[in-house]
This record gives structure tokens, C-alpha cells and sequence, in this order.
């Protein structure tokens, strides 16, 4: 799997992927060197203008300004950090709690296969996004309570998953000798079945990362994620909301950065699929 993780040409491999490579690049360039790049940096942090409210775009302000005169351009480069950090941690840390569950029960069994399975179950009979805004309610609005949410309602995904995974690699041949020749037991689930199950777990984890940002924008949307004055997309789409037919802008720039990410994110999972896919790969 080494060769091909370091063999990337698959995302050059046509025009659709190239195009969601060259999306994320973007948006990975505006996270990291956003204060850099963007045209009024003090307005993408938050400061004010009043003067200049609701100017549309031009030569000026390339995309307009919102209600408090601040470049729109500048918010939303701003605004690609913090999704793509809440994206990352709330996959990373699901995936983290879930792979370790998942081993636990696909690799003991019996009751403890049945807890954690029961449990998992439990939190897959609701909706994401519904759970995630019940969690957010009861902790409170703010991006680190609704970060925590998402991760209570994304981990189980993981759980189920590996589960399967493990329980499938476990009962191979090569596992069953490697522990009949005494290899410890820590070393074959390192070496044999956690290495096994990483193609799904890759693969699922590029699907999930545009579900969490339309997620955490959906519930910034609300009022329940991050909060004014910060630069989040799902939170200037709502402030927008309330002058779309005369200031369409603001709320239209703003929910085309949620989809190209999205989008994005969804032709990456896919290309991974096909690419670590041995019956795809042949054909």
C-alpha cells in the first residue's frame, strides 16, 4: 500500500479529479497563508467597516462586502482554516476512537463484541446531524462544543467499519499462522490486521471530511457552531440569508466555498476508491 500512497498520479488521472485536487490545494493555500493572501486581512479577522456595507462586487471588493462593510474575499479565506481544521479533527479523532473500538470488538468477540456493537448501534439509530444537535445544544454554542458534537455522532461510523474489517483479516490464514508460530499478539494486529484494514479506514475518512464541513456549516448556520465575529462560511450564509434577493453576494459566495469543498472532498473519496480498489484498478 506504501507504493501506492506515494504514487499520486491518481489525482491527475482525469479532468474531475485534477479539478478537486487543484480545489483542496486552494483552500489547503488559504488555511495556511490566508492572513498572507488575502486582500484586507483586519476585515478577514473581523474588523468593521461600516462605510462600506453591502458594496457590491467590483473592482473594489472582488466579491462585495457583507453588512458591517468587511470584504467578503477576505472572510472567506479566512473562513477555509477553521473548516478544514474542524474537518480534520473531527475525522481524526472519530476515526481514532472508532478504530480502537472497532479492533477491540471485531478481535475479542462475545460480550464485549456485543456492548460495543449494542452501543454503537445506539448512536447509528439517529441521524449525524441530528445527534450532533443535540449534543451542541445541551453543550452550548461555540466551535469547540460543536466540534466535540460531531465527533460523539461520527465515531460509531468508524466503529462499525473496522469492526467488519478486523473480524474479515482476523480469520485469514496468514493471521492464524502468524499466531499459531507465537508472534505476539500486539504485533499481529499491527503488522497484519491494522495494515489491512487502512485501505477502507483511508477511503472513508476522504469521504467523511466535506460531510463534516457541510456538517459544522449547517450547524454554524443555526447559531449553534462558530460565532460572531469569526469567519465562518455556514455563518455568513446565515447572515446573508435575510438580504439574498438584494445583497445575494453574501450568502451566494459564501455557500459555493461550502460546495466546492465539498465537492471536492466527495471526488477525492471517490478516486481513492477506485485506486485502492484491486477489481476497479484492473478494470
Amino acid at each position: 500500500m506504501k507504493d501506492k500512497l506515494n504514487s499520486l498520479h491518481f489525482l491527475v488521472k482525469d479532468r474531475l479529479t485534477t479539478f478537486a485536487s487543484g480545489m483542496l490545494g486552494v483552500f489547503l493555500l488559504c488555511a495556511i497563508f490566508g492572513p498572507w493572501i488575502a486582500p484586507n486581512a483586519q476585515q478577514g479577522a473581523g474588523r468593521t467597516n461600516i462605510d462600506d456595507s453591502f458594496v457590491g462586487p467590483g473592482s473594489a471588493h472582488w466579491l462585495g462586502t457583507d453588512e458591517l462593510g468587511r470584504d467578503l474575499l477576505s472572510r472567506i479565506i479566512y473562513g477555509a482554516r477553521p473548516a478544514l481544521l474542524i474537518a480534520i479533527a473531527v475525522v481524526g479523532f472519530a476515526a481514532i476512537i472508532g478504530t480502537l473500538l472497532g479492533l477491540i470488538a471485531g478481535l475479542r468477540g462475545g460480550w464485549v463484541d456485543n456492548v460495543i456493537m449494542r452501543v454503537s448501534e445506539l448512536f447509528l439509530s439517529f441521524p449525524p446531524l441530528l445527534l450532533s444537535l443535540v449534543a451542541v445544544t445541551f453543550l452550548g454554542p461555540g466551535l469547540i462544543n460543536a466540534l466535540i458534537a460531531l465527533i460523539i455522532s461520527w465515531w460509531p461510523w468508524y466503529t462499525r467499519l473496522i469492526r467488519v474489517e478486523a473480524s474479515i483479516v482476523a480469520s485469514k490464514p496468514f493471521v492464524e499462522i502468524a499466531s499459531a508460530m507465537g508472534v505476539p499478539d500486539r504485533i499481529v494486529i499491527i503488522r497484519h490486521i491494522l495494515r489491512n484494514v487502512t485501505t477502507p479506514l483511508i477511503v472513508q475518512i476522504a469521504a467523511d471530511l466535506g460531510t463534516v464541513i457541510l456538517a459544522a456549516g449547517s450547524l454554524a448556520f443555526i447559531g449553534l457552531g462558530a460565532q460572531p465575529p469569526a469567519a465562518d462560511w455556514g455563518l455568513m450564509v446565515a447572515q446573508g440569508r435575510n438580504v439574498i434577493f438584494d445583497q445575494w453576494w453574501i450568502s451566494t459566495f459564501s455557500g459555493l466555498a461550502i460546495f466546492l469543498a465539498v465537492l471536492a472532498f466527495n471526488i477525492l473519496g471517490d478516486a481513492l476508491r477506485d485506486h485502492f480498489d484491486p477489481r476497479i484498478s484492473r478494470q
